[in-house]
């Protein structure tokens, strides 16, 4: 079961509106931690930091099996939406808690793999995460995590609304402490907390078929106007409720575009201990 306290109460950008769980629950071991794969095998201990509604997890928890996963994130409630999920797989090397990943309440060496995707570009201190990642591995282990990077996300056809949706994205998002282009930061975050055996790589999402097209632009067209983001880019002047609408209507544009191609790239570092 889940703990019930967490230190770190720092705004989560994006919140868990539907809209955003409907892209993280699209996140495999294959899409979004392919770099890793190669290290896993039968037997290892493994920290999921920041492990959402649990779907990365538990293809981890399925590759190293009878070896365990534990699974923190700083939202109680999703942690339950990743344990149904374990649940519905029959995985049972899973446990869930709830932490901060700037002050692990683990002892030093617990872990075989420590992974964090999608996690630095929204805490207060990614190099005294990066810290505490690297604290919890064992010698001979991997600390490993994977951020997107806005600035170096494009798109075609050119839309002046999905310029402005970048623009206001990047100001919430550091408004709240976060770091939206984390991804070209890892390998210098990396080396600053302390690690020297380091393999940055970098791989991308692409969004291009009528289907990705579609739900990508979609699922961003509803962020922009009802999720937590929509919330604290009002509250934080950053745009009003009108020009997010707007956003939102050009996200669905571009969606409806035939030629239409989006890439998301992401900065990944895999570091040993």
């Amino acid at each position: 079961m889940p703990k019930d306290t967490v230190r770190d109460t720092a705004v989560y950008t994006h919140g868990h509106h539907e809209s955003v769980l409907r892209s993280h629950r699209w996140r495999t071991a294959a899409n979004s931690a392919a770099y890793l794969l190669d290290e896993l095998r039968p037997g290892l201990a493994v920290l999921d930091v920041g492990c959402g509604p649990g779907t990365i997890t538990a293809d981890l928890a399925a590759l190293v099996a009878p070896g365990r996963v534990t699974a923190v994130d700083a939202a109680t409630d999703i942690l339950g939406q990743a344990a149904a999920v374990a649940d519905e797989r029959g995985l049972e090397n899973v446990e869930f808690a709830v932490a901060d990943v700037h002050a692990l309440e683990f002892p030093d060496d617990s872990f075989d793999v420590v992974h964090a995707h999608q996690v630095l570009q929204h805490v207060s201190d990614p190099v005294q995460a990066l810290r505490e990642m690297r604290r919890v591995c064992r010698p001979g282990g991997v600390v490993a995590a994977r951020d997107s990077d806005y600035a170096a996300m494009t798109w075609y056809p050119e839309t002046p609304g999905l310029a402005t949706w970048l623009d206001v994205y990047g100001r919430v998002a550091r408004g709240n402490g976060g770091e939206p282009d984390a991804g070209r930061r890892l390998l210098s975050w990396a080396r600053r907390a302390g690690f020297t055996d380091i393999t940055p790589t970098a791989a991308a999402w692409c969004f291009a078929t009528p289907e990705s097209r579609a739900w990508w632009s979609g699922l961003w067209a509803d962020r922009t106007t009802d999720s937590v983001y929509a919330e604290l880019a009002v509250a934080g002047g950053h745009a009003s409720a009108g020009q997010l609408t707007e956003i939102s209507g050009a996200w669905r544009s571009w969606g409806e575009e035939g030629d239409g191609w989006f890439m998301v790239p992401h900065g990944e570092v895999l570091c040993r201990v």
